[in-house]
């Protein structure tokens, strides 16, 4: 017996260690350093000192890494077993919120736990992708084809997004579509499908209008006429151009911002933390981090192209989506590309539910890159997938 469980404990400790040498570690430094970037433009922030945000950050961004490793080990295959029963609980939060979720900035977006407060439509955004993957993992290209085949992931991307919507969060509705459609495209839908989709959705504008919030209409109108109301609706956006502009090709030099310094820039630790850069490190240190996004980028689709199953191919590329579409709608907000929507900037932006949501997707994503060799069969058995 005790020969027994010696061999039990040695296979066992053999397994993790294996594991472990298969972590991507390249990508756990390139998320490590972009996360260090965002404690230094928190410090930044607060004008040269760890609180508020920098030191909460520190450690949030420490137990984020931790947590990332911890569910890069877990098998691949339970990911799969229950990546519906974690959409199904993370929707519940989302009723929750609706229930009894506390208000903050006008919205209600939070559920108060008691011991912690956590934003459920950030944990979705990751839920949304293993519920998708799932699913599609059980189809073969004929079954994708037939529309009907197409009706209950509709239906789990808008159950999602119209809950969100209600909060109301336009930003991360719109996310939780585009991260649907990505997954769609990925799997094989025809492009006249969302050609379709498109027309409709192009056609549904002038009735869509009518259901906006007023502040939500103000935005579009200050996107498309930043001047129109420069103290009001377009003072972000007129600030944050204001302050990219400043920063030049070198930048100001570090906790020498004055749009921040002086508190003109709104948000400069959450939603604009980007534009606070790059007025501090110009040009250069602004590329630099996009840089260091798409080294994480270059990661995600090398994983997904190595993943011997369908389900960690379909994973690996709504995570790698989710992470440009948080980095693209941040960056194109602040340039005034498109709409202020209160997207804020993975691993840099201050936030605990969005980062360690984050870190939580991108754990998960290199799960598939530890387990890549591993075969499910669309009933989620170990075979030939």
């Amino acid at each position: 017996m005790a020969l027994g469980y010696s061999s039990f404990r040695r296979n066992v400790d053999q397994s993790l260690g294996q594991k472990i040498l298969q972590v991507n570690w390249g990508l756990v430094l390139t998320v490590a350093g972009i996360g260090a970037v965002g404690v230094v433009m928190l410090y930044s922030a607060a004008q040269g000192s760890m609180d508020p945000w920098a030191s909460r950050q520190l450690i949030r961004l420490g137990a984020g890494l931790l947590l990332m490793l911890a569910l890069a080990l877990v098998d691949i295959r339970v990911w799969f077993r229950y990546a519906y029963l974690i959409y199904f609980a993370t929707l519940a939060l989302l009723f929750g919120v609706e229930i009894g979720g506390s208000i903050g900035m006008g919205a209600q977006r939070w559920l108060d736990l008691g011991f912690v407060q956590i934003q459920p439509s950030e944990i979705m955004k990751v839920a949304l992708i293993l519920a998708l993957a799932r699913y599609f993992h059980g189809l073969n290209q004929e079954d994708v084809a037939r529309p009907h085949f197409l009706v209950l992931p509709l239906l789990l991307i808008f159950a999602a997004a119209g809950l969100v919507l209600k909060q109301p969060d336009l930003g991360t509705a719109g996310v939780l579509i585009l991260i649907g459609g990505a997954l769609f495209f990925a799997a094989g839908v025809r492009l006249w499908k969302f050609a379709l989709v498109l027309a409709g959705g192009l056609s549904a504008i002038p009735i869509a209008w009518q259901f906006l919030h007023d502040y939500q209409r103000a935005r579009i109108k200050t996107f498309l006429d930043p001047e129109r109301d420069p103290l009001g609706a377009g003072y972000h956006i007129l600030q944050s151009k204001i302050a990219l502009g400043s920063g030049g090709m070198g930048g100001r030099g570090f906790l020498q911002g004055s749009q921040s310094y002086l508190n003109f820039l709104p948000e400069k630790h959450t939603d604009f933390i980007y534009t606070m850069l790059a007025e501090e490190f110009g040009l250069i240190g602004a590329l630099t981090v996009l840089g260091l996004f798409l080294i994480v980028l270059a990661y995600g689709l090398a994983i997904s192209l190595r993943a011997r199953n369908h389900f960690g191919r379909l994973l690996a590329l709504g995570i790698t989506c989710h992470v440009f579409l948080y980095v693209f709608i941040n960056v194109a907000m602040v340039t005034g590309l498109i709409p202020v929507v209160g997207v804020p900037l993975p691993l840099i932006s201050y936030g605990g539910t969005a980062l360690l949501a984050v870190m939580c997707s991108l754990g998960i994503m290199m799960s598939v890159y530890v387990h890549r060799d591993i075969r499910i069969s669309r009933r989620g058995l170990q075979g030939e997938d």
